[in-house]
């Protein structure tokens, strides 16, 4: 059983009212909020077990690192990875998919290579290869998705060459809520030699992920999305990619032996995690993750899939909206625009009626634009929203059309 009152009051903000109404909070995409043991976790470190971990040989510095490791593996179990040295953690998803592009991409692509992207990037997953490009000279090329922001097979498979060293793919649009099918453009993408990255940061908090079955090389996510602190990013990389590639930054708890003259570098991950790592916010990924995996994936999964389909369909009593997306395999992410309102004075009536909504172009302005707008209005569900915060979330947008 799926018990949403019980979670729900695991998450204290969620009973502070808004503006005199109910907290309806819909911009889970953006950052999740946290449950009680998440806090009690990161509280209870700062209180009575706070010191550095692998330097000290003192009581506290001991245990610290202990649960540190422990919060490396407790990722390891939730992304079912092999190992927990093919665990990086860095401080989001950005930082991440930075490490990948200026250690593994500076190192292995040549400009005879090509990346290969969809039209469905955040900005994080875009910015960077342009930025490597630029420096070496290898082609940037761009699949597209569909008109109504679904994943196009025959598309993808066209750019896919001899040519392709790397696939950069999200896991699940930010915008669109699109989910694209990882494990078949992964296998497509080995056929011809391609190693394939996933931006996982919508994806992995939604369904589970089993990354020796989806056989990715890379994949990043951010600690702040699943239901974690902020500050603290995740990637997973194979483990004979990560000691192939050099380090990221420089600095201590990096090295193997320094003298002033040269230095070499410890083994992945510490050859990645160069200086005092965000210790607490760690820990307390550790315990958001435990608290999802103690819940269930699947049901999650489950939860979330219906209330996807009860939104769509509460969505459709909207005159004059447009829901931006529509894909038939798509999460919980409803990017919408309303004739005649703007996404920014639709978003200010919304939280006067204590609906969270995010607005803008969420990162990702090109896909926006392709989609044939500047800004959009987006509604985004967690695994603490329920069908009273979507039947909230209607009745404000129809009181905001009243205003028109």
């Amino acid at each position: 059983m799926y018990d949403i009152k019980q979670i729900r009051k695991d998450f204290p903000v969620l009973t502070r009212p808004i503006n005199g109404k109910p907290n309806t909070f819909l911009d889970t995409a953006a950052s999740a909020q946290k449950p009680q043991c998440v806090i009690d976790c990161m509280m209870n470190i700062y209180t009575r077990e706070y010191s550095n971990v692998h330097r000290g040989s003192y009581l506290l510095s001991e245990e610290i690192t202990s649960e540190y490791e422990k919060s490396r593996d407790i990722v390891r179990k939730f992304l079912n990875a092999q190992d927990s040295s093919e665990i990086i953690f860095t401080r989001n998803a950005t930082e991440s998919i930075n490490l990948i592009a200026s250690s593994w991409g500076r190192k292995f692509l040549t400009k005879m290579d090509e990346v290969l992207i969809s039209e469905a990037e955040h900005h994080a997953n875009l910015v960077p290869w342009q930025v490597l490009r630029d420096e070496i000279g290898f082609e940037l090329k761009i699949f597209k998705i569909n008109d109504d922001g679904s994943f196009n097979w025959d598309e993808y498979q066209r750019h896919l060459n001899g040519k392709t060293a790397l696939v950069a793919i999200t896991g699940m649009s930010n915008v669109l809520g699109t989910i694209f099918p990882l494990k078949e453009m992964i296998g497509a993408a080995h056929q011809v030699g391609a190693k394939v990255l996933v931006d996982g940061c919508q994806y992995v908090v939604h369904q589970p992920v089993d990354v020796k079955d989806l056989d990715c090389d890379f994949l990043a996510f951010s600690g702040h999305k699943t239901y974690g602190p902020s500050g603290i990013g995740v990637l997973y990389g194979k483990q004979q990619l990560l000691e192939a590639m050099p380090p990221y930054q420089y600095g201590g708890d990096m090295v193997d032996v320094v003298t002033y003259q040269t230095t070499t570098f410890d083994v992945p991950p510490a050859r990645f995690e160069a200086g005092t790592p965000a210790i607490v916010q760690a820990i307390g990924l550790g315990a958001a993750l435990k608290y999802m995996m103690n819940i269930g994936m699947d049901n999650i999964h489950n939860h979330e899939k219906e209330l996807t389909a009860y939104m769509r369909l509460r969505l459709a009593e909207i005159d004059g909206l447009k829901e931006v997306g529509t894909a038939e395999d798509k999460g919980g992410v409803f990017s919408i625009n309303i004739d005649g309102i703007h996404p920014q004075d639709l978003a200010f009536i919304l939280d006067k009626e204590g609906v969270s909504v995010r607005v803008g172009h969420h990162c990702a302005a090109p896909l926006v634009r392709r989609m044939g707008y500047e800004s959009l209005a987006r509604a985004s569900l967690g695994l603490y929203s329920n069908k009273e915060d979507v039947d909230r979330f209607i009745a404000a947008l129809q009181k905001a059309k009243t205003f028109f």
